[in-house]
């Protein structure tokens, strides 16, 4: 039954197919009617105004931005004479090539006499720069150059320039007015035809459509409700229940990551093992409820000290929390385990039962070095679990931070501080 209710199925989608075919067929037969016409208008649009107009602006922003800029800055020496020399001879080649290419398009018989015009005063205006580069190139600083004749230089091509512009923009607007003219046109012509190829395609697949939809809507259902059962699966398989941090599954699965990752661009590594002092004692006087509590406040102290997208916290089993990330090096690892015994201390959650400190404290073991092709993976958890008992043998409310990865250990190779 369902193997012909499924050919059913592909029928009427085939069915669909087809129709939605022919009527685009039918839609590109006499859209291309009309396609070569309004293609030649909007080249004359585009290609006879839009462009000349953009390289009038560039040339524009060229001599009262680019050149000006340079010629003040090097007057106030902000600039070298060699800085200067190369900056107006590349804005001086940038304005030729710009006219050059402006030229080169389509000119009407009535615009070509400005044109020759302009061509002219941009030479001139051209010289006076090129006067300017050889005066700088001669080893001569331009605090003698006279401002007001640069401004009025500047002035005069930018009036001329503008009215150049001014002219391509009425042109444009003309085309415009001529283009919009024969579209509306073409458009209600095909807007009519288009009007009963889709009355006549929506009423014959209006059945097609309607007898899929109970299938598609179900299956959307089903499909959405998938996808939040699977993104609550992950999160669960992920998370930590109590202190929404990543559990060890997680941390077993992007440790491996982040150290391929570290090894291959050649980066700092840094792993934390953290574990809250004389905590079953804490639980002894406090009942299990407040140490609960007290998990979440430490996992808040992490989550907020590290925020950084590549900055990996994880529960790791009871007390003892984990903290991964990369490119930060020993000093900065060190500010960070510091700053995270300092933010716990600080929020002063009371502990009868520690021997170090009237409220709840922490003990870090950091391994922080540059991972490389020889760094073994099990040697930095090892080494951070070796700092932590030497953190706790050192007082605990501290920390204690080594670079050194190696399987055989060397004295003295690590420093403490608490």
């Amino acid at each position: 039954m369902k193997f012909i209710e499924a050919l059913k199925l592909k029928s009427r989608l085939f069915i669909l197919f087809m129709l939605i075919t022919l009527g685009l067929v039918s839609v590109g037969v006499i859209g291309s009617l009309y396609i070569k016409n309004m293609k030649k208008n909007i080249d004359a649009v585009y290609f006879g105004a839009l462009i000349p107009v953009s390289e009038l602006n560039d040339i524009l922003h060229t001599y009262n931005a680019t050149l000006s800029k340079t010629i003040y800055k090097s007057q106030r020496l902000e600039l070298s004479l060699g800085e200067t020399a190369s900056e107006i001879e590349n804005a001086l080649f940038n304005i030729q090539t710009k006219w050059k290419s402006y030229r080169s398009h389509f000119k009407r018989d009535d615009e070509k006499e400005y044109v020759d015009y302009t061509t002219l005063e941009l030479q001139n205006t051209n010289h006076y720069f090129q006067k300017i580069l050889k005066y700088t190139l001669a080893g001569n600083d331009l605090s003698k150059i006279s401002v007001s004749t640069l401004e009025g230089k500047l002035f005069h091509i930018t009036a001329v320039l503008e009215k150049l512009t001014h002219y391509e923009m009425n042109v444009a607007k003309y085309e415009r007015k001529a283009f919009l003219r024969e579209y509306d046109a073409a458009i209600s012509t095909l807007g009519y035809v288009l009007s009963f190829i889709i009355i006549l395609l929506l009423s014959i697949s209006y059945y097609v459509f309607s007898s899929i939809q109970h299938d598609h809507t179900r299956l959307e259902i089903a499909t959405k409700k998938l996808k939040i059962a699977n993104k609550k699966l992950e999160h669960v398989s992920y998370v930590d229940a109590l202190t929404n941090l990543y559990n060890r599954r997680y941390f077993n699965h992007i440790y491996e990551k982040e150290m391929r990752q570290a090894k291959r661009e050649k980066n700092y590594i840094t792993f934390m093992m953290l574990d809250i002092d004389f905590f079953k004692q804490y639980n002894d006087t406090y009942g299990h409820v407040a140490g609960d509590e007290t998990l979440k406040v430490v996992a808040e102290v992490l989550q907020n000290t590290l925020r950084r997208p590549n900055d990996y916290v994880f529960r790791l089993g009871g007390e003892e929390f984990g903290v991964l990330f990369t490119k930060t090096d020993e000093s900065n690892s060190a500010r960070i385990a510091r700053e995270i015994c300092d933010t716990l201390r600080a929020r002063e959650i009371e502990h009868k039962g520690s021997k170090v400190n009237e409220f709840v404290t922490i003990s870090i073991g950091v391994v922080c070095c540059v991972a490389d092709s020889a760094l073994d993976k099990e040697v930095l958890i090892s080494r951070a679990d070796k700092m932590l008992y030497g953190a706790k043998d050192g007082g605990r409310d501290g920390y204690k931070i080594t670079s050194n990865v190696r399987k055989v250990e060397v004295q003295n190779s690590d420093m403490f501080i608490a």
